[in-house]
């Protein structure tokens, strides 16, 4: 199997590089090897690679930031996801690709189905549901991965932010109404790699489509911020911060340029029955993550 990572430097890329390289032949290409905001690019890369699976880590992820950069995420997000399902089509190939639980607006009080209608509060979001109708659209045999809240060892995100601002301030405002679940990149990554590895051993028959993958439970950016600050505590990180002095606030009090929706629970009882895919709870998963994270900071 010969296996097109793109994105390969990120968070989720460092991980995917090392669970998909025992499948067989992994070529890695970063934003320096093949921008997805040029669409020539994308197609010389798949068309020089010649893969059997596209696995497309990269994605324009700043939220707030593509509030201002419309035109950016929607060429990231929304056409490149199409521009690699037509190339992979072409070729025969698999093409898997992730999105995000920001295409709900969280209006419902349940964790959210694949069925359920999308529709996102923010150009991230939007962006990405575009990726996701693009790739469809293509024609090519596809797995696309609703994600969320993506926390790993390499790169920035929430936990790095909150151990970096627990070691500089005494007192600390996050908000607790938006629900969601933290889903590590270890996770999605070794996940991705069973799915493979059933296609691989079952092509013509393999269940392609939507799915949900995150971890399991569900928790609020106040809680997670709390478990983030007592597990730097236990493992003797010198902080300012105490987890008692991190104020539950409600959006409305910290407002940002993006909305985020207030329910982003994403319900994995596709994935889990039609792969016999087993996924731990958020803090289960976390804790290595979290260990190696706090080594290194």
């Amino acid at each position: 199997m010969k296996i097109l990572l793109t994105g390969v430097d990120g968070q989720l890329g460092h991980e995917l590089r090392n669970a998909l390289a025992p499948l067989g032949t992994l070529v890695g290409i970063n934003r320096q090897a093949c921008d997805l905001a040029d669409a020539d690019a994308v197609r010389a890369a798949v068309r020089g690679a010649q893969p059997d699976v596209v696995v497309n880590a990269a994605a324009y992820t700043a939220v707030d930031g593509a509030e201002k950069q419309p035109e950016n995420a929607f060429r990231i997000n929304g056409i490149a996801p199409g521009i690699l399902g037509e190339e992979a089509r072409r070729l025969g190939a698999l093409v898997v690709h992730y999105s995000t639980d920001y295409v709900f607006d969280g209006a419902l009080d349940r964790p959210y189905t694949e069925t359920d209608a999308v529709a996102p509060l923010n150009v991230y979001g939007r962006s990405k549901l575009a990726g996701e109708e693009a790739l469809q659209a293509s024609g090519a045999r596809h797995l696309i991965l609703r994600t969320s809240w993506v926390v790993g060892v390499h790169g920035g995100n929430f936990a790095r932010t909150i151990l970096r601002l627990a070691a500089e301030r005494e007192a600390l405002n996050v908000v607790a109404d938006q629900r969601g679940v933290p889903t590590t990149a270890p996770l999605i990554a070794a996940t991705t790699a069973l799915l493979l590895r059933r296609h691989g051993a079952m092509p013509p028959s393999f269940p392609c489509g939507l799915y949900h993958l995150a971890a399991g439970g569900v928790s609020n950016w106040h809680e997670y911020a709390c478990h983030v600050v007592r597990a730097a505590i236990v493992a003797g990180k010198p902080l300012r911060l105490r987890p008692e002095a991190i104020r539950p606030i409600a959006s409305g009090d910290y407002p940002l340029p993006a909305r985020r929706p207030l329910n982003s629970c994403l319900d994995t009882t596709k994935l889990r029955r039609t792969f016999g895919i087993e996924l731990p709870e958020w803090k289960t998963a976390l804790a290595p993550v979290l260990h190696q994270i706090l080594e290194t900071t």
